[in-house]
């Protein structure tokens, strides 16, 4: 039959069985590229600070991050507590999200040492034990 098509037409009881993935491929890669963007966003939300700047440490990725800055105020992931036990609840909330959960410390270079040891007793209080400092390496 000349000028067949591959796909038959209206009049035939057969309709069109072919699946076209390609635009769904695309709609997936985007939304992946987009997770991936926003993915770094959302795990390095936090408050400013004035971060000691060290050799040592390293890179600890985690969404539990508590900050105190050089007034004294202690930040959970950004949202400033001024109440211990409020502190500690959302600590804990944060932390039962988690498989294994850890907490990132980060005390701006002002920050009084009792503060920082209060940040810890704080994490500690909610029952989560992997605990780490946050510094900056010198460039």
């Amino acid at each position: 039959m000349a000028g067949g098509s591959l796909y038959r037409g209206d009049d035939d009881d057969a309709g069109i069985t072919d699946i076209n993935i390609t635009p769904f491929v695309d709609v997936v890669l985007v939304l992946m590229v987009i997770f991936i963007v926003t993915a770094k966003l959302i795990v390095s939300r936090g408050v400013e600070i004035d971060k000691p700047v060290e050799p040592s440490g390293g890179t600890v990725q985690t969404a539990l991050k508590v900050t105190i800055d050089k007034a004294g105020t202690i930040y959970v992931n950004g949202e400033p507590f001024h109440d211990d036990a409020a502190a500690v609840a959302r600590i804990k909330l944060a932390g039962s999200k988690m498989a294994k959960p850890k907490a990132i410390i980060a005390g701006d270079r002002a920050a009084a040492y009792g503060g920082v040891m209060h940040a810890i007793q704080l994490v500690h209080d909610a029952e989560i034990t992997a605990i780490a400092l946050e510094n900056e390496r010198p460039k």
